[in-house]
């Protein structure tokens, strides 16, 4: 793997963006109002992941590691390289299951959700009801192991 560039999303760029989740995560679809990270080498862009604002919080969702690059720890580099956007806003996450433990060594904690403010509440369950098996998660570095 060649050397990744993390950075925001030059808005010029954003049809890009949305290439790459057809490619790779066809339920991905990036909005003109997120706040769009990438990971790019000099073959384009290897990760992803998009930030959407709801009230005063923000909703880490979309995040993508291109296929061939799996496994490598790109994704925990592109979210230490999100950081000060982690931190701006309270961060939330609506995680896979499989995926718990990945978030949790980000620095998310996993929530019960009832803990969740209410617009997160009704949105988990909107996703839901159409069948996805989410956890939602708060980023809360400070009571984590890391």
């Amino acid at each position: 793997m060649s050397k990744l560039s993390f950075h925001l999303l030059e808005p010029l760029r954003f049809p890009l963006i949305n290439r790459f989740y057809k490619a790779y995560y066809p339920a991905g679809k990036a909005k003109k109002d997120e706040t769009i990270w990438v990971g790019e080498s000099n073959q384009g862009i290897q990760c992803c992941v998009r930030f959407k604002y709801i009230e005063d919080y923000q909703l880490l969702t979309g995040m993508l590691v291109h296929p061939e690059q799996r496994g490598q720890g790109i994704g925990q580099h592109l979210l230490q390289a999100v950081q000060d956007q982690l931190t701006q806003q309270p961060c939330y996450c609506f995680a896979f299951a499989y995926l718990e433990a990945f978030y949790q060594a980000a620095g998310f904690v996993t929530l019960s959700d009832d803990a969740l403010p209410a617009p997160l509440q009704s949105r988990i369950e909107r996703y839901r009801a159409g069948g996805k098996s989410l956890i939602p998660m708060r980023y809360s570095p400070n009571l984590t192991d890391n």
